[in-house]
């Protein structure tokens, strides 16, 4: 196939609309209120109490994670993106992302939802850059807000998208691999000490489970610091805890994966028979098998030479 031939195939997608994306979950005040925070921006609310979202947050409704889009049930799931495919099979294969552009047409507020469809808007002749040549893809996504009607939705918003496909320009050899030597086994990481929770850690090294002693009213608690969190006293001592207890609440890390923890990762938080509590790795259980109200025992672990660690095994 000539290159003009296989440009005419790829053109032909031009105007081409694809169907409805929906988002996951209807707008709601909790991811709002998440983002204006880290956005350092206020909530608002329309005339009717309910919550705006910012409308920079258009996109975030319909995007794609772990799952893929939120297909409508029984609908043919399209690529939007099939043209990129082409082009990358034909040795463009670099992509830079070259303009994102909204429009906005009124707000969105909580308990809509939303959906988009992509039309692919155009592809420019071949442009020679200082990146390399290649081609401009421009997608259109227009946003709608879902009726109860069916035929009364409405248009909310617009994103333009456009990416650049290339082939680089000045693209060098691969220099000839270089044997590295093995990277140093990640060890676990030491524990911060200080004046307040030294007798902690050295009692974990003689086999000891350690908790803090409030010396005026007896309160026991954990993690220690220098003031008694029930009467604001600085005068503590340490007693020796029995070591068992129940696992009053847990969760099992997945990700992100951390050498050299074992994953998926169980930790617990640990209601000790003394009445405090305290968070601590689970070991000698399958995640899956991790209950709330089993009892357990504390063993300790020592790491990397020196670093001994108070875990919890379950009591058959």
């Amino acid at each position: 196939m000539t290159d003009q031939d296989w440009m005419t195939e790829v053109r032909a997608f031009v105007g081409k609309q694809y169907g409805r994306v929906h988002a996951w979950d209807r707008v709601n005040s909790p991811m709002i209120r998440q983002w204006c925070e880290l956005m350092g921006v206020s909530m608002k609310t329309n005339a009717e109490g309910k919550v705006i979202a910012p409308p920079a947050m258009l996109q975030v409704w319909c995007m794609e994670g772990p799952v893929q889009n939120n297909y409508p049930p029984g609908s043919t799931t399209e690529n939007p993106y099939e043209v990129l495919k082409l082009l990358e099979a034909k040795g463009f294969s670099s992509t830079v992302a070259v303009n994102s552009e909204l429009t906005f047409v009124r707000d969105v507020v909580e308990g809509e939802d939303l959906c988009y469809t992509t039309r692919l808007e155009s592809i420019s002749e071949e442009k020679t850059t200082a990146l390399g040549t290649g081609y401009f893809v421009t997608l259109i996504m227009d946003y709608v807000s879902l009726a109860a009607k069916k035929g009364d939705d409405e248009k909310v918003g617009q994103l333009l998208f456009r990416v650049f496909k290339f082939r680089p320009a000045n693209v060098h050899a691969a220099a000839p691999a270089v044997e590295q030597a093995p990277a140093p086994k990640a060890k676990r990481p030491a524990p911060g000490l200080s004046d307040d929770n030294r007798f902690f850690w050295e009692g974990a090294k003689q086999g000891k489970l350690m908790i803090q002693r409030c010396k005026s009213c007896g309160d026991l608690h954990h993690p220690p610091g220098p003031v008694c969190p029930q009467c604001h006293s600085f005068d503590w001592d340490a007693v020796e805890a029995s070591g068992k207890g129940t696992i009053y609440s847990f969760v099992v890390m997945h990700y992100p994966e951390v050498p050299p923890f074992d994953h998926p990762n169980p930790i617990g938080l640990i209601e000790l028979e003394e009445g405090t509590r305290l968070i601590a790795q689970l070991v000698g259980v399958k995640p899956g098998d991790v209950q709330i109200g089993q009892k357990v025992q504390v063993e300790f672990n020592t790491f990397d030479g020196d670093l001994t660690l108070p875990q919890f095994r379950l009591v058959a």
